[in-house]
């Protein structure tokens, strides 16, 4: 059984910061085999990617609305994922999820097989 544990969600004033935690564990789970992404589902709308990074090389990919705000970011030994998140919006609110894809599949797509239940980030104005 695999698990995606995510923290450091809260309410913060625009401008301000989060860091968000993934913790994924399973009896043959690692994170150097996966690569990690963040999504995020505000309400009444549809979750939407926000960030990936590849397994081994570390190579990110952002959304356009949070390029040069957020940095994704892993340490593969301690099987944690990390999204800093800086100079937040309002329309940042959102629950945040940490998934898991295979290294093949296409960044941001459709292709996550794991899945954590999310960390509430609220920004207010």
């Amino acid at each position: 059984q695999v698990q995606l544990i995510e923290s450091g969600g809260g309410l913060v004033q625009a401008g301000g910061s989060l860091r968000l935690s993934c913790a994924a564990s399973g009896r043959t789970f690692s994170l150097y085999t996966v690569a990690m992404a963040w999504f995020r589902q505000a309400p009444g709308r549809e979750r939407e990617f926000v960030a990936d990074i590849t397994r081994s090389h570390g190579i990110t990919y952002y959304a356009d609305s949070v390029k040069g705000r957020f940095t994704i970011s892993r340490d593969n030994a301690k099987n944690t994922v990390y999204l800093q998140m800086n100079s937040l919006k309002p329309e940042d609110t959102a629950v945040y999820y940490c998934a898991a894809r295979p290294p093949g599949a296409v960044a941001g797509g459709s292709q996550y097989d794991y899945w954590g239940q999310g960390t509430q980030v609220t920004v207010s104005s």
